[in-house]
């Protein structure tokens, strides 16, 4: 995946507005199973996001639970979880419409 601005292609990446980095699953032990965790969020979240967008992979492999939606929810973040290609298509639309969006991308499975 490559990020605007970014000289770095990504497996995995988490962007917010003006930055991005890897997002490396050791960091938190994320699998596919039970998928992304609130940890995972963190960081996005502390950028002052408003929305964030969920890639789960190109054949949706990777799990989001009830509780990490709950946790963006509780912090007045609007998510949207869905397949990879589709979660870019919609972060990048609402990047240009001036939302302060972020998100973490599953490219793979």
């Amino acid at each position: 995946m490559k990020v605007k601005g970014c000289s770095t292609t990504y497996k995995d990446c988490k962007v917010w507005p003006g930055g991005s980095r890897t997002w490396d699953w050791r960091e938190t032990g994320t699998n596919h199973s039970p998928g992304v965790q609130p940890a995972d969020l963190e960081e996005v979240v502390k950028k002052g996001v408003k929305a964030v967008v969920i890639g789960r992979g190109m054949s949706e492999a990777l799990q989001v639970p009830p509780s990490t939606v709950d946790y963006l929810k509780k912090n007045g973040i609007d998510v949207l979880v869905l397949q990879t290609e589709k979660a870019v298509a919609e972060y990048n639309a609402l990047a240009a419409r001036g939302v302060r969006v972020g998100g973490v991308f599953h490219s793979t499975c």
